[in-house]
């Protein structure tokens, strides 16, 4: 390969021995010119002929693009009527559909999905695998999936839309303020699909299952509500039975540390499936599964 006319002089320099012009020569010796996919290298990042050598080679550069289209899904969300948004936790009104300021604390069945059915709230709840999947499961009862990452939001919304699924709605807000958003004895029931298990044990009160967070879901459970723990971190799940043991406001109702190792599923939700266990089931790991009460 002429790799020398993918160099401009600029980058190229004088001394054409240099460490740095023989590592990017070897790395253009191994790039292959039909993909168009090409994640970039480090050093070739830092060439001022970036630009021009993925215009020669037809290469995307994720990162810029990847960024637009998070900002295209942003705009777009706010024109879902299935989803509702917070920008400031000190207050509990949220925006909906075109900016529409509303107030669902305590009144989510009555105001959104206009009925008196049962409440189920997944955290964490990524692009809203569980959510839509228990949507279709149980249509008498309403589902609302929460987490803080607008792109992921977006994607679970727009399938719920396009399925027709009015029994789930999507909140983009942190999870530590979920009190803000709904009242005492408004949910049924949690589930916590998959969350970051926050290895450091200087991070472990920001785990979903930890006395804080387990305060938090008190406030707002009904009497008896239960909490739907799935994870594929062993390090999660023995904190969070860790957790229950010592509260004794808890209960654990049931355990097992692989679902998938004595078939069939202790209860049918758990079939469903997340991107992220896919994943993680492709890679060997274990999913794990604590359902507990809190009273």
């Amino acid at each position: 390969m002429a790799y020398k006319k993918f160099i401009c002089k600029n980058c190229l320099g004088k001394d054409r021995k240099n460490r740095r012009f023989r590592r990017l020569r070897e790395e253009l010796l191994t790039i292959n010119q039909s993909c168009r996919h090409f994640k970039g290298v480090s050093n070739l990042r830092k060439l001022r002929c970036f630009p021009y050598f993925c215009k020669l080679f037809g290469i995307k550069i994720r990162k810029k693009m990847a960024r637009r289209n998070k900002l295209q899904k942003f705009a777009e969300v706010l024109s879902f009527p299935n989803v509702y948004e917070n920008e400031d936790v000190k207050i509990s009104t949220l925006i909906g559909k075109n900016g529409e300021i509303v107030q669902l604390r305590g009144v989510w069945c009555e105001k959104h999905f206009a009925n008196a059915q049962p409440l189920t709230l997944e955290l964490a709840c990524g692009g809203g695998e569980y959510s839509l999947g228990l949507g279709r499961m149980y249509p008498s009862r309403n589902f609302v999936g929460v987490d803080i990452k607008g792109a992921r939001i977006w994607k679970g919304a727009r399938v719920g839309l396009k399925e027709s699924l009015h029994n789930v709605a999507f909140l983009r807000t942190r999870i530590e303020k979920i009190t803000s958003f709904f009242a005492e004895n408004e949910v049924d029931d949690i589930w916590i699909t998959f969350p970051d298990p926050f290895l450091r044990e200087s991070k472990e009160n920001r785990r979903l299952t930890s006395p804080p967070f387990l305060t938090e879901y008190r406030k707002i459970l009904k009497k008896d509500g239960t909490v739907h723990l799935k994870t594929d971190s062993p390090e999660l799940y023995e904190f969070t039975l860790a957790s229950i043991a010592a509260d004794p406001s808890c209960t654990l109702l049931y355990q097992n540390s692989d679902i998938y190792g004595s078939l069939p599923l202790e209860m049918p939700e758990l079939e469903l499936k997340t991107a992220y266990e896919i994943m993680h089931l492709a890679a060997a790991r274990t999913i794990k599964y604590i359902r507990f009460k809190i009273n």
